[in-house]
């Protein structure tokens, strides 16, 4: 009976080992990848030779977002605003040269005293009473009249006719004559204005420039 026990102890004990055996044989352990260092360095010898640009190429820089390019290292700061233009200055019309109002003046064929108070923007009552001129009073060519001194401004329109202009001179005229014309015209502007002398004789049918 001891004997039976220990046989059957025995095939039990034989069954287990087998199966053990067998499990190891068929199911080996899952192998550990390994890396394949020199396979890892060829690629990486590739990707670097691929992004070196060749002769006479030009290395583009990768898009940045919005589709803007910008190249590697570019310090970009803040936008600058674009100044607006600047307007054109708008050139006026000197006008006639000015001249300095003189003390005394002689007078000219064609002069009078309103004619003067027009042309040095005097009032012409200043100019009588400061000479002792009455209403109703003739002056003559050669004549001084005395200029007042801080005198008051003329009243009302000085200019008599539309200028700058061009005029055709008749018989007679003279460019005193003519500045009278004109009321606020020096005459002396308007010799410069057609390179003349100031006292010289004019020739009917000339077109002078009016400043």
């Amino acid at each position: 009976m001891k004997k039976s026990r220990m046989l059957i102890f025995i095939v039990i004990i034989s069954s287990l080992l087998f199966s053990a055996c067998t499990l190891s044989a068929s199911t080996p352990p899952p192998a550990t990848p390994t890396t394949n260092l020199s396979e890892i360095a060829r690629q990486a010898t590739e990707t670097a030779i691929a992004k070196t640009p060749k002769t006479g190429e030009t290395l583009v820089p990768e898009e940045t977002q919005e589709g803007d390019i910008t190249p590697a290292g570019t310090d970009v700061g803040p936008p600058t605003s674009t100044p607006e233009p600047t307007a054109a200055q708008e050139t006026s019309d000197p006008g006639p040269a000015s001249y300095a109002v003189p003390d005394t003046y002689t007078l000219h064929k064609g002069e009078f005293v309103f004619c003067l108070a027009r042309r040095f923007n005097i009032l012409p009552a200043d100019i009588m009473t400061y000479n002792g001129y009455e209403s109703g009073d003739i002056l003559y060519p050669g004549e001084i009249v005395q200029i007042p001194p801080n005198s008051r401004a003329y009243i009302g329109e000085r200019a008599l006719r539309y200028h700058p202009t061009s005029y055709t001179v008749i018989y007679g005229d003279t460019l005193y004559s003519i500045s009278c014309l004109f009321g606020d015209v020096d005459p002396r502007a308007i010799a410069a204005a057609n390179d003349l002398d100031i006292d010289q004789a004019l020739t009917s049918g000339t077109v002078l420039q009016i400043p």
